[in-house]
């Protein structure tokens, strides 16, 4: 017997979770011609309202498909990762208020809620087969979860749509004008539609539109999403190999994947083939930065889940991430407030421990002139009592632990992955600046 079996039937008590292997089953279709153009889509900053932001500022492959920041700077950034910075001349008015995520296996069927908050989900019982911000007024079209999710962030000032007054997008968002003639989204499908590249590449990957169909803002979402989907679908790492009957993990992984699988508990919420049961919990993390508040709101808060349900019991929950290449994706936490990934994991473990002894030099934040302090939930008594009231319990883990789990993490890596299969583009057909 291979000992990797060995392995799992010696400790069947300790991994009665492991899930099986991932296979092609588990992912959706994809039509190569659409993810070719969604790769093109990706990296052109023409679907930002001022032409200067793609997804790939806030989703590189150089930080693992997210940004290296705690949190991002969209709107009012120059430059790339961890360098970015204010524009002297088009200064910023706030953080993005959430960590960017990883895009990696989003393509899967598991995957059924998006953003931190969970506020795009799969929705059977509506017209779109999704429920979204936008409720009643969500249009049909979008091939999947991930094709909706991937274009909101064209709708918000801080990440692509652009402060407002500045441009024709930021101003429809303004309005509230979303869908249907005039609206943000027909105003950036229109942009592309006006494009000779564009116009060759789209009756390619969608024919009905050689047949006069304009190019529909799902069309442009859809192909991005089938980018994603095939660009970064990782199931090819070590922890995948010795699930398919390879390699058994080094023994300080094994030691972690135990843990993992055991007493320590993370399975609990992390568990199938992805790491994630799809759900929110309150972890009790560090809120930095200025939380999800209306412009007219003071406050800086952000109490996750609750925003979307109104329910009291869903304070400070945050959707459960998928742990697919997680040692690439740092900094961690909805706020990006660890880049320290042990220190995050003995946090986590255990978060009843509360914030008191938080390093705030662990938050990777370039310094920006801002209307809200980055700290002002964690100066307040009371925001941070809030927080760590609802924070669940766990298990304290040694250095040797964290270690170990650290370890097991790493086999969770899919470096082929995290480059990706189509790569960065060396032109995109608006001619505007690819960023590298």
């Amino acid at each position: 017997m291979h000992r990797a079996a060995l392995v799992l039937l010696w400790a069947a008590p300790a991994f009665a979770e492991i899930p099986g292997p991932v296979s092609d089953a588990d992912y959706r279709p994809v039509s190569m011609d659409a993810a070719r153009l969604g790769q093109l889509l990706f990296y052109d900053p023409i679907l930002s309202g001022n032409r200067n932001i793609s997804c790939a500022t806030c989703h590189h492959p150089k930080f693992a498909t997210s940004d290296g920041l705690s949190l991002g700077m969209g709107e009012g950034g120059i430059g790339l990762g961890p360098s970015r910075k204010p524009d002297p001349a088009d200064l910023p008015e706030q953080r993005i208020p959430r960590n960017a995520p990883a895009l990696f296996n989003l393509g899967a069927l598991d995957f059924t809620v998006m953003f931190h908050d969970g506020r795009i989900e799969v929705d059977p019982s509506r017209p779109s087969g999704l429920r979204t911000p936008l409720e009643d007024e969500m249009i049909m079209g979008f091939d999947s979860l991930l094709s909706a999710q991937t274009m909101f962030p064209v709708l918000s000032p801080d990440e692509m749509a652009g402060h407002y007054q500045e441009n024709d997008v930021s101003k429809a968002v303004r309005e509230g004008i979303i869908t249907g003639p005039g609206g943000a989204w027909d105003i950036l499908s229109k942009r592309i539609a006006s494009i000779p590249q564009y116009q060759r590449l789209f009756p390619v990957a969608y024919p009905e539109i050689a047949d006069g169909r304009p190019i529909a803002f799902t069309d442009i979402s859809n192909a991005i999403a089938a980018f994603v989907a095939f660009e970064w679908r990782a199931d090819n790492s070590a922890f995948d190999a010795m699930l398919r009957g390879g390699p058994a993990l080094p023994a300080e992984a094994q030691a972690g994947m135990d843990l993992f699988y055991g007493a320590a508990g993370c399975s609990g919420c992390h568990s199938g083939k992805f790491q994630t049961d799809q759900s929110f919990h309150a972890m009790g993390e560090p809120q930095i930065g200025p939380g999800k508040a209306e412009r007219f709101e003071s406050h800086s808060r952000d109490v996750g889940r609750m925003r979307v349900t109104n329910r009291p019991e869903d304070a400070y929950a945050f959707r459960t991430p998928s742990l697919r290449n997680v040692t690439a994706t740092g900094p961690w936490g909805h706020a990006g407030a660890w880049s320290d990934l042990g220190a995050f994991l003995g946090h986590h473990a255990d978060p009843s421990q509360g914030l008191s002894r938080y390093d705030r030099a662990m938050a990777v934040l370039p310094p920006e002139e801002l209307k809200k302090d980055d700290w002002a939930i964690l100066d307040d008594v009371a925001e941070v009592a809030a927080i760590e009231k609802v924070a669940v319990s766990g298990k304290t883990l040694t250095e040797a632990e964290i270690a170990a789990m650290i370890a097991f993490l790493e086999t969770l890596k899919d470096q082929g992955a995290i480059d990706g299969r189509l790569g960065v583009p060396g032109a995109v057909p608006s001619g505007l600046p690819v960023e590298r």
